[in-house]
């Protein structure tokens, strides 16, 4: 028997006339396309408010903190999940478990989340997220000449890492980046102290152009005013420009930077040149003000 029927007239026309049963079939029937369309709006791909970025770019120099945060955001896991991550890979008995990184490196993977572009798809975790980031940077810093161990006089790789992060922080400029790891070779050869405001900045948690007398005595293992040799570890994770530069810095005798004004930055030798050179530093940073 039909649901339809025409049965009934009006004015000479006859009038489709919906049964109970129908009615109920038809209210059945849009309910279902209702939920349907909210359960097709919700899968939709790209939907704004829903699922996880598709990839993940992370910029030269950030720190090992900026790239968990990035990661948390990018995965939309909860705040400090990923630095998580990284501690369980750290402290994990089972070497597979843990993060390919240098013995130097004590499961520390700064230095090591090489800055670059990462797809990101419904199986990615922090863990294999940074696990895809440290192998890339063993494969970029291999592609670049980084030695797998330490040359006769020289630095191991961990160490060249090291040098290359603060020159990814103090430079920006390949040119000027090649300079900077020249002045870290010359003042390690010469038992000097870096005096590097990156490396200060890094154990003090922060970022600035301004160095007090007050910050220099900070009894930190990233002081380098008051520690000679190279901090403990990376300050950042350097790109292929600053890693090229650690590895092959140019011939110089330069012992001095500062970086006046954007775009110029000043080398030297002499140390009277270089204090000229910082009271400039300081009378444009005050007209600035």
């Amino acid at each position: 028997m039909s649901d339809v029927h025409d049965t009934q007239h009006s004015g000479g026309r006859r009038r489709a006339r919906i049964t109970r049963r129908g009615r109920l079939l038809l209210t059945a029937g849009a309910t279902v396309l209702v939920v349907g369309v909210v359960l097709l709006l919700i899968l939709v791909p790209g939907d704004e408010g829903t699922g996880r970025a598709e990839k993940l770019t992370l910029p030269e120099g950030r720190r090992a903190s900026q790239v968990y945060a990035a990661v948390d955001k990018a995965l939309r896991v909860a705040p400090g999940a990923t630095e998580k991550a990284a501690e369980k890979a750290a402290g994990a008995r089972n070497p597979a478990a843990r993060l390919r990184l240098p013995a130097e490196a004590k499961g520390n993977p700064e230095g090591y989340l090489y800055p670059a572009t990462y797809p990101i798809d419904d199986d990615t975790t922090p863990r294999s997220l940074l696990s895809f980031m440290v192998n890339t940077a063993r494969q970029k810093y291999a592609a670049d000449g980084l030695p797998p161990t330490a040359r006769p006089g020289g630095l191991s790789a961990y160490e060249t890492v090291v040098v290359a992060s603060v020159v990814q922080a103090e430079a920006d400029t390949p040119k000027d980046m090649g300079k900077v790891a020249r002045v870290v070779r010359n003042r390690l050869d010469r038992g000097m102290p870096l005096q590097m405001d990156s490396t200060l900045n890094y154990g003090l948690g922060r970022s600035t152009l301004d160095t007090t007398h007050a910050d220099t005595r900070t009894d930190s293992p990233y002081n380098t005013y008051r520690h000679k040799g190279l901090p403990p570890t990376p300050i950042g994770n350097p790109g292929q420009d600053a890693t090229r530069a650690a590895i092959s810095p140019p011939k110089g005798d330069w012992l001095y930077f500062v970086t006046v004004r954007p775009g110029d930055t000043r080398f030297t030798a002499d140390y009277e040149e270089h204090r000229r050179n910082v009271r400039e530093f300081n009378d444009a940073r005050k007209g600035s003000g």
